[in-house]
């Protein structure tokens, strides 16, 4: 068991070649579309959902703001499926790797502030010096401002990491335990496998708050410097 508990977060190859990039590319392939005027209930339903969530972010928003409004829908579904397909036996999460998650990070963080300091630079640097800061003091929270505003893409990508890989291999743990019970105590092994049912719901939930966590605090960078 020891062996295999980080196995499932190594990232497949196939015939010595990576597979992340088909791994990644394969979620969107999942989400249905339709060539008709009317739509069927599942894209009726996926429509309004998507329709939900992007006003819920996007009213904050100026019109500058809302122009990255197709790029966060696309975000949080995009991440969302990734989460939800890692939660299949046998499979693949490209979301518990921090180098893929900074990858998304740090482009839309940087995105973000440069278009903060192009349209309002007089308003960011104003972040960096809170007002009334006693005069001594100046120093120490320009650099303590710049550190939290440099940290912000690795906060990011480390939220997501962490409580995708923490899901697994706690359900990776209870499962273990489960098959390890079977054959020593029937009663024990059908309370572990209730909680390994608990947690699998849990972690579904987990996987689409995290989809919508993470998209919430790139909106939130935005309308910062927007």
């Amino acid at each position: 068991m020891n062996e295999n508990l980080f196995a499932s977060f190594i990232a497949p190859t196939i015939l010595g070649l990576p597979a992340a990039v088909l791994i990644i590319l394969f979620p969107p392939l999942l989400i249905p579309t339709s060539k008709y005027l009317i739509n069927n209930r599942l894209i009726t339903t996926q429509q309004w959902l998507i329709k939900l969530t992007s006003k819920q972010m996007m009213a904050m928003h100026n019109t500058k703001g809302r122009t990255w409004s197709l790029m966060l829908a696309s975000l949080i579904i995009f991440i969302a499926t990734t989460n939800l397909l890692g939660l299949l036996p046998h499979s693949f999460t490209p979301t518990t790797q921090l180098s893929m998650n900074l990858a998304m990070a740090i482009p839309l963080w940087a995105g973000a502030v440069i278009m903060g300091f192009r349209s309002k630079i007089k308003n960011a640097l104003a972040h960096f010096l809170p007002q009334g800061t006693p005069t001594p003091l100046i120093p120490m929270l320009v650099i303590i401002e710049t550190i939290s505003l440099l940290i912000q893409p690795m906060a990011l990508a480390v939220r997501l990491t962490a409580n995708i890989t923490a899901g697994h291999l706690l359900m990776h743990l209870i499962g273990s335990a489960t098959l390890a019970m079977s054959t020593i105590n029937l009663p024990s092994t059908l309370i572990i496998f209730t909680i390994l049912i608990l947690l699998t719901i849990l972690e579904i939930a987990v996987a689409l708050i995290q989809a919508y966590v993470f998209t919430l605090l790139v909106s939130l960078y935005l309308h910062d410097n927007t």
